[in-house]
């Protein structure tokens, strides 16, 4: 059923039969796939790719790990990948490649269709995959490819693999109906870091039952009840926070003609973890983060 197709590079691994990088160190898991917005326009989308993508500007050997069909669209999108130097472990299924419907409404802010039963929601659990989560130091995942049962197990198992002293990054990432109490419970029980926007935050607040909380108390409330690191919370022209243990980091969002926001959330995360690995304090990070994902709304550049 799987022929896989890899863009990874690195040294010859001899007792696994394939290439893997010791600078491999952060890596996206879940969807990859094309943002189809008005006029025909396709631009790669998909939180985990973009997340590596922006991870691996900073100098990171960032690697998506995910799924694509035996269609052109497949075909395009490994070519997009391999042009940015971006490292992929992409397995070829018998399911269409991912696609989602984009419509930006009067503030640029979008709205997504997002096709069920397609390439990444059989991204397979392989020795491979296996072998790249035992060796980083940033494994990123979210609600989205843990909608089936095959992603949902790809991810369950890799995360078990993953070093102990690696940051696990969960994106609440809550889009249509695909996401549940139980996976959002589960994948905040296994994470260091949580990334959630403003209305994440309130619809957590509902799932959870939360009360009259506000955003900082609800914030705040899931970093100790789930023993977080970091909760990382952005409100689009509201600003971010970045909540830690005995700190807090606001920015204010730089004000810039905003293009499009598709991606901005994923270009913020992965930013932000990417300095933390170069050593960079939290206020820094956090800096970084929202001078990267306004360029990304200034310039539609995910």
């Amino acid at each position: 059923m799987f022929a896989h197709a890899t863009v990874i590079c690195g040294v010859w691994d001899k007792g696994h039969d394939f290439y893997i990088s010791p600078m491999t160190s952060i890596i996206g898991l879940g969807e990859v796939l094309w943002d189809m917005f008005p006029g025909q326009k396709k631009v790669l989308g998909g939180a985990p790719a973009n997340f590596a993508w922006h991870a691996s500007k900073l100098g990171f050997d960032g690697c998506v790990v995910s799924a694509v069909g035996k269609d052109k669209l497949g075909e395009e999108l490994l070519d997009v990948l391999a042009k940015r130097k971006l490292h992929s472990f992409i397995e070829t299924v018998e399911y269409p490649t991912g696609t989602v419907q984009v419509t930006l409404d009067g503030k640029s802010v979008p709205q997504y269709e997002i096709c069920e039963n397609v390439a990444w929601d059989n991204i397979a659990l392989t020795k491979r995959a296996e072998e790249l989560a035992m060796n980083c130091k940033a494994f990123y995942f979210g609600t989205l490819a843990q909608r089936s049962e095959v992603s949902r197990i790809t991810t369950r198992r890799l995360l078990e693999l993953v070093p102990k002293d690696a940051y696990r990054i969960f994106d609440l990432n809550l889009r249509q109906h695909f996401y549940s109490k139980e996976i959002i419970h589960f994948s905040l029980q296994n994470c260091d870091m949580l990334k959630i926007n403003d209305e994440e935050v309130a619809e957590t607040a509902r799932i959870f039952e939360l009360g009259k909380m506000s955003e900082i108390e609800i914030c705040r409330h899931l970093l100790k009840a789930y023993n977080l690191k970091i909760v990382m919370e952005t409100k689009g022209a509201a600003g971010s926070y970045i909540f830690a243990n005995g700190e807090t980091s606001y920015l204010e969002t730089p004000k810039v003609q905003v293009v499009s926001t598709v991606g901005a959330g994923d270009s913020f995360t992965g930013s932000f973890v990417a300095s933390l690995l170069l050593g960079k304090n939290l206020r820094q990070a956090h800096q970084k983060a929202v001078e990267v994902s306004a360029q990304v709304c200034a310039s539609n550049i995910k």
